[in-house]
């Protein structure tokens, strides 16, 4: 979210959980990309606020809930306010549980691959329509086509990119592969260690496919305890990710502050796994 807007959503936020009667006299900023991730005190709720345009909110409401049913490893909505999408002033506003960190201990690979198979095991008693993995490969695409939303992406990088993207999708959609709803993207980042265990965040990148391309975002040492992974579709799966996650560095719209440096870095990793 660009810098002069936090402010105004912030406030959008402060308002909307106050007039739930929550009591909010401070707001603490936990994380800002595409949407502002907010800490309401004293109430210690979580709100996550995002301009209307750009939000699939409603979809990750009705799926946290759907999934908690199911008992599924993840967040849960804010129980003392009604579970649903809050607007206002351009921006969407829904309330989560706040979950104190437990940053006692490591997590070790087991844990998250035992944790991301209960997801996945719940993700697979829902029937919901969401994209296909190769609709989110395809955005990379188009990115990568663009020279006027990634100019700084040098020639010989675009065509890796290009090429790795292209290749990758039709391999491995053409595998016929068993296929079910996914996270999208269970990275470490998308996992909040509790005390009670581990729990997934952000439903919003949810999609279809084989469960070796949510394994290709966690930890290399998770696939290693999750049952019956395919080594050379993971691999593959792997690959893809990172040329995924590169592009979006390049993205003359990104504001990860250390974007470049890891795009830069991601390109190396990916001309190194091609040439093994």
């Amino acid at each position: 979210m660009q810098a002069s807007e936090v402010p105004r959503a912030v406030a959008v936020a402060m308002s909307i959980a106050s007039s739930l009667d929550l009591t909010v006299d401070d707001a603490i900023v936990l994380h800002d990309s595409n949407k502002l991730t907010l800490r309401l005190l004293p109430c210690d709720v979580l709100a996550r606020v995002a301009h209307v345009a750009h939000q699939v909110a409603q979809f990750e409401v009705e799926l946290a809930q759907r999934l908690a049913e199911t008992e599924s490893p993840v967040a849960a909505l804010e129980p003392r306010v009604e579970p649903r999408v809050y607007e206002r002033d351009g921006f969407v506003v829904t309330l989560w549980t706040y979950y104190e960190p437990a940053t006692s201990r490591e997590v070790s690979p087991a844990e998250y691959a035992n944790a991301l198979e209960r997801l996945h095991a719940g993700m697979r008693k829902l029937d919901v329509t969401t994209p296909h993995f190769t609709d989110r490969v395809e955005q990379a695409q188009q990115l990568v086509a663009s020279r006027n939303h990634t100019p700084a992406l040098a020639d010989a990088d675009r065509e890796l990119l290009g090429d790795t993207l292209r290749n990758l999708r039709r391999v491995i959609s053409g595998r016929g592969d068993a296929e079910q709803l996914l996270h999208g993207e269970p990275h470490p980042g998308n996992v909040l260690t509790t005390k009670n265990g581990l729990l997934f965040i952000d439903l919003e990148t949810c999609c279809r496919g084989p469960v070796e391309f949510d394994l290709a975002h966690a930890p290399e040492d998770v696939s290693e305890h999750y049952p019956g992974v395919n080594q050379n579709l993971l691999g593959e799966c792997r690959i893809l990710v990172l040329a995924m996650i590169a592009t979006w560095r390049w993205d003359r719209g990104d504001q990860l502050p250390n974007g470049r440096q890891l795009g830069t870095e991601w390109l190396s990793q990916i001309r190194a796994a091609l040439d093994r």
